[in-house]
């Protein structure tokens, strides 16, 4: 089910969602990513991802928004956390998309580390008056069903408890699927952008 699952903010929220930074500064209110590989690029061009297909849909559509991305390659939400109220400060976000939390799970951190990283993160979003969307991920069942269900679990309760937008499995449509993803298994290929984009939007 590729649906947002957060009904505390209407779809046309979510249209306030990510893209690539490639704009100028602008005064046109700052959507902030900040995330990791998935919304990175990695493995291709720019302009093929995800990020940068939604920011051509918003200016399409006459949403005046700029979005900066701020992912990185093997981030962590430690390391997001870290880098995070900086890019509040610079950017004072009217939206914070927070794609984190695949390399936290694949390296086996502690979910209870990965939560109060995620919860700082929201807080500290909120705090500057932002609005936040949370996009989930699932890890491979070899991490074992009980890390795995609670994994997943955590997405969930942080969005109840903190009343923020939800994509439940960002990567619904893609994950498993041979010809949307790279030679690794990992990452999504640029036929799969079209896809994750969907499933923010």
């Amino acid at each position: 089910m590729r649906s947002v699952i957060s009904c505390l903010v209407s779809l046309p929220c979510l249209l306030l969602s990510m893209a690539q930074a490639a704009a100028p500064q602008t005064d046109d209110p700052v959507i902030l990513v900040i995330g990791d590989s998935l919304s990175a690029a990695y493995g291709m061009e720019l302009d093929e991802s995800w990020a940068r297909l939604l920011q051509n849909r918003l200016n399409d559509n006459g949403h005046r928004y700029r979005v900066f991305n701020s992912s990185i390659s093997g981030d962590t939400t430690q390391g997001g956390l870290t880098r995070l109220p900086r890019l509040l400060q610079i950017h004072q976000p009217r939206f914070v998309i927070i794609a984190l939390g695949g390399n936290d799970g694949l390296r086996g951190i502690s979910i209870e580390v990965t939560r109060s990283n995620f919860a700082s993160m929201v807080e500290q979003s909120q705090a500057v008056g932002a609005t936040v969307l949370l996009t989930g991920i699932r890890l491979p069942p070899n991490y074992g069903q009980t890390y795995t269900g609670r994994f997943q679990g955590m997405y969930t309760e942080l969005a109840r408890e903190y009343k923020v937008l939800l994509v439940p499995f960002f990567m619904q449509g893609v994950a498993f699927t041979e010809d949307m993803m790279q030679d690794d298994g990992i990452h999504p290929n640029a036929a799969a952008q079209p896809v994750l984009l969907e499933n923010v939007w």
